[in-house]
């Protein structure tokens, strides 16, 4: 069973994705961590992300990288969004992603294009929302927890650049795939979004038998 989330950033996809792994003790796989990989990548060369060539140059990073706690910042997630409209980048990571949803078993696989793209064939298709004001919230509260001293107004700014740019690529663009189902988490709590996000897994599934 392949599960594929998408959705902008902060929208709750990634904290559903593990819980849905979980509960269907299936691997799971964050491929918007593999973009952010590449864009710390490029800063650590010294590359420019809006490079296709240095950007290219940097999707060939050691394995550790995945563990660098600078991933999960917000300035790496701007680079991410950076880095993921070159097509030359996304399809060097295509293959990646498309052998972890297709392992024995099935996977758990969030990120943009998941359902529209990696694997468009998904047994279940969510769309992860929520509005720019709750994201952000989320993420302030989060920063907040790391001693981060960004502001609430700085994180929506950058929360509307990356969305602009995510919506607009020419590749791969983020969309509600076909036949997804769509949830808004703006006023849910985690346990209410998790629910519902396995109501939506137990009903695609039943549309398949």
């Amino acid at each position: 069973m392949i599960i594929a989330i998408d959705g902008p950033t902060a929208s709750g996809k990634g904290t559903l994705a593990k819980a849905l792994a979980a509960h269907y003790d299936l691997p799971h796989l964050d491929t918007g961590l593999l973009y952010r990989a590449v864009g710390r990548q490029v800063f650590l060369d010294g590359g420019d992300p809006d490079d296709p060539v240095d950007a290219l140059a940097a999707t060939t990073f050691a394995d550790e990288l995945l563990s660098d706690p600078h991933l999960r910042t917000e300035e790496c997630g701007g680079l991410a969004s950076r880095v993921s409209i070159h097509p030359t980048v996304r399809q060097a990571l295509f293959e990646r992603q498309r052998a972890f949803a297709e392992q024995p078993g099935g996977a758990v696989l969030d990120g943009r294009d998941i359902g529209t793209v990696i694997a468009p064939d998904a047994d279940v298709k969510l769309f992860i929302t929520a509005t720019v004001d709750a994201r952000a919230m989320r993420r302030w509260k989060e920063m907040q927890t790391r001693g981060n001293r960004i502001t609430l107004d700085e994180i929506a700014e950058e929360l509307r650049r990356r969305d602009e740019r995510d919506l607009g690529r020419k590749d791969a663009p983020l969309r509600v795939a076909d036949g997804a189902y769509l949830i808004d988490t703006s006023e849910l709590t985690v346990d209410q979004a998790l629910a519902a996000a396995i109501d939506a897994t137990e009903e695609a599934l039943k549309s398949h038998l």
